[in-house]
């Protein structure tokens, strides 16, 4: 597996992060679009730890990137990125936030209520069904069902897509034991506070841009961060889901909106 993905001619001077954690080749899409302007860098998360997560991104930056760079992550990678800039701010001249997940506990209480909410009822049955056969496994199925809830993720976060975006799961390939080994103490930064004290001593400007038919609420991103960076705007995208590279209505001021940010 070659980490990183690289498109388009060097320098390259901005990188695209996945969400997840693990959910490797979630963010191509944005790397090939952004690869007519200008020299991308797909990091991929392979290390089982926050900590190693965040040096690993930072070597891919320092080794094959020219940093400072712009970083753009997705939902765990916007968390991802906003760490190693804050430990290495030498290495990230601007951070841009997309579809984060919210920054303290009491917004994320209703964002697995909101995904089922959307879901059909043979779908919340499937649903449920995936999570029990998740918890107990201990075989090889892992990867499998990871892969069919991340579908159903998928259909209850979008607020209209086509069918690049129904297809979007096919090319994401969920490594779900980075999933399991980073996600919960990733929460536990949040619970704590650390997460949002963290983002406090963010050195470099910060971008946050949100759908607003996100299941994980806009609020919780934009609220929390404006009180404790500086340099911070928020960017609402209307008719817009998890993914705005994919939905019909406001993909194109995203990448507009990219394009922008980078001077392209």
């Amino acid at each position: 597996m070659k980490n990183p993905r690289k498109y388009g001619a060097p320098p390259y001077k901005t990188a695209v992060v996945h969400g997840g954690p693990g959910a490797q080749g979630g963010v191509a899409d944005i790397a090939i679009k952004l690869s007519d302007y200008c020299g991308v860098l797909e990091p991929l998360q392979t290390e089982y730890s926050i900590d190693g997560e965040i040096d690993e991104l930072y070597n891919l930056i320092k080794n094959e990137g020219e940093p400072p760079v712009v970083l753009i992550g997705h939902s765990w990678g916007a968390w991802l990125s906003l760490l190693t800039a804050a430990r290495y701010p030498e290495a990230v001249s601007k951070l841009i936030l997309v579809s984060s997940a919210p920054f303290e506990d009491h917004y994320a209480a209703g964002i697995h209520k909101s995904r089922i909410e959307r879901l059909s009822s043979k779908e919340k049955i499937e649903f449920s069904s995936l999570m029990q056969r998740l918890t107990a496994s201990r075989s090889g199925e892992d990867r499998l069902l990871s892969k069919r809830l991340h579908e159903l993720f998928l259909k209850s976060d979008f607020y209209e897509t086509g069918d690049e975006g129904m297809d979007y799961g096919k090319n994401v390939e969920i490594n779900s034991g980075v999933f399991n080994a980073v996600w919960h103490k990733a929460a536990k930064l949040r619970s704590t506070g650390s997460l949002l004290k963290t983002a406090s001593n963010l050195k470099c400007p910060v971008l946050a841009i949100h759908g607003d038919h996100d299941p994980h609420p806009a609020e919780g991103v934009e609220l929390p961060l404006k009180q404790v960076i500086k340099d911070f705007r928020f960017i609402l995208l209307e008719k817009c889901g998890h993914y705005p590279w994919l939905e019909k209505h406001a993909s194109e001021k995203f990448y507009n909106i990219l394009r922008t940010e980078l001077q392209l």
